[in-house]
């Protein structure tokens, strides 16, 4: 599996973790507002960050939407 999709499965299990969720709500959270997309457009940078600030940034995201 490559580095981006590992993230992006980290990705999910930490917002799944903060937001109280099961892993199946997340994958349809984030299918419905494009966040796998987003999280791996955003690699490059989101990867260098912390959780909280991922979670933030994905709820900034979704809400955006």
């Amino acid at each position: 599996m490559s580095s981006e999709g590992k993230f992006l499965i980290y990705c999910l299990e930490m917002y799944r973790a903060a937001k109280k969720m099961t892993g199946k709500q997340v994958i349809e959270l984030f299918k419905r507002y494009g966040v796998t997309d987003y999280v791996l457009s955003c690699y490059e940078a989101l990867h260098t960050t912390g959780t909280n600030y991922i979670v933030e940034d994905i709820d900034l995201f979704i809400a955006a939407r």
